[in-house]
């Protein structure tokens, strides 16, 4: 199972950014699509995920500006980022939690990261 993710870039405070994960290999059942994010000198920390039933979880820090969806078809999820702030710059990294084709337990599997800068 590899996860890609994409849409990384430089935005401006106050704008908007989109991201996308998709989630490619023997994949049998993607039960959570997750985003992280790591700035310069900090932890990994969450931000949103979101589960096949439906439940969708944001971090406090994000809540009412990101949304993330899940194209459960295609196996990819986004993230929206909306009036971005300083704080938001970090390397933004896909994480799903999968079954794959053949396995009877879920595994936790990470992309590659993709940087968001914010900057005016």
């Amino acid at each position: 199972v590899q996860l890609q993710a994409s849409g990384g870039g430089l935005v401006q405070p106050g704008g908007s950014l989109d991201l996308s994960c998709a989630a490619s290999g023997d994949i049998d059942t993607i039960n959570v699509m997750a985003w992280y994010r790591q700035g310069s000198g900090n932890a990994r920390e969450f931000v949103a995920s979101s589960t096949t039933h439906g439940r969708i979880v944001y971090a406090d820090s994000v809540k009412g500006r990101f949304t993330i969806s899940r194209d459960h078809a295609k196996n990819t999820a986004s993230l929206q980022m909306a009036n971005v702030k300083l704080e938001d710059s970090a390397v933004y990294f896909c994480n799903a939690v999968v079954v794959a084709t053949g396995d009877f337990f879920a595994k936790e599997y990470w992309g590659q990261g993709t940087l968001v800068t914010v900057s005016s």
